[in-house]
């Protein structure tokens, strides 16, 4: 029991590391957002697809479940638009800082959704959460882009929260890849009408960067995420999640120069403590 726990930690960590790159690879990419997401979404469907297959799994869906799938894909679609608007306004640390208010927004939302009792341990956590995301986060003046983006990523997290409690239910019915080949592919077709509106060269010249948000970090990362929704409560995962930004942070300064200051790092080791607070708290 105590090695599958820590199997399913280091599977929860995993996927971090990988959605992790989305802060990098969003501020890298020099396409309009639509364009960025859309490629993403279709560029990975297809890479999920042939995965799916080759594994053969089923793609089939009730008839029950396809306006759940359809909801929350168009959830998806709002999430990654909000999300990278705030990264393209600001840095990886303030855009990914900002979407982590969603294990707050998870703590209160679960509940009242899935009707699972509410667990003060978690409205702690969450508040340790935020002291955290505090520190990292600049003085809000509605004058300057990072405030603006601070909202983009709030409005991104509360999307991702619900989009995560509709899903909980269903990942026990379907593989995590199945899941995200619908996610992927009704995100491509709201956005394909925007990826005419930039010449398809300068799609091109992006095309290292978006095979990477494709392949490493929607995939990967996003199916390993959803798999991890089997061995815990939304909560509880959204709390663990919150180890993403430091590893978003690490990347962002390795491979974009943005150095974090102080403040950034005293943030970071609060975020940190209530992931290990909750990895020991959930260890059956």
């Amino acid at each position: 029991m105590k090695k599958l726990h820590l199997q399913h930690l280091l599977e929860i960590n995993l996927a971090m590391f990988f959605i992790a790159t989305s802060g990098a690879l969003g501020r890298y990419v020099q396409l309009p957002v639509t364009v960025t997401i859309g490629a993403r979404a279709i560029l990975a469907c297809f890479a999920l697809v042939a995965f799916c297959w080759y594994q053969k799994y089923s793609f089939k869906i009730k008839r029950s479940d396809w306006t759940l799938i359809g909801l929350t894909g168009v959830l998806m679609c709002v999430h990654w638009l909000t999300y990278f608007y705030a990264l393209q306004l600001s840095s990886v640390a303030i855009g990914m800082l900002s979407l982590f208010t969603y294990p707050v927004i998870t703590a209160f939302l679960e509940p009242l959704v899935l009707g699972s009792k509410f667990q003060r341990i978690h409205f702690l956590l969450a508040v340790l959460v935020l002291v955290g995301m505090y520190m990292l986060s600049p003085s809000l003046d509605l004058k300057n882009s990072n405030s603006i983006a601070v909202g983009f990523g709030i409005l991104s997290a509360l999307v991702y929260a619900i989009r995560n409690i509709l899903l909980k239910k269903k990942v026990s019915e379907y593989n995590g890849s199945v899941i995200m080949v619908y996610q992927t592919a009704i995100t491509g077709v709201v956005l394909l009408p925007f990826l005419g509106t930039v010449p398809l060269v300068q799609v091109v010249t992006q095309w290292q960067a978006l095979i990477a948000l494709a392949i490493l970090t929607t995939a990967i990362g996003h199916t390993l995420f959803l798999m991890t929704f089997k061995h815990f409560t939304i909560t509880t995962v959204s709390i663990l999640s919150s180890i993403q930004p430091i590893y978003g942070i690490l990347i962002g300064a390795l491979f974009l120069a943005e150095i974090p200051q102080v403040n950034t790092i005293v943030g970071g080791i609060l975020i940190l403590s209530s992931v290990v607070i909750e990895s020991i708290r959930t260890k059956s």
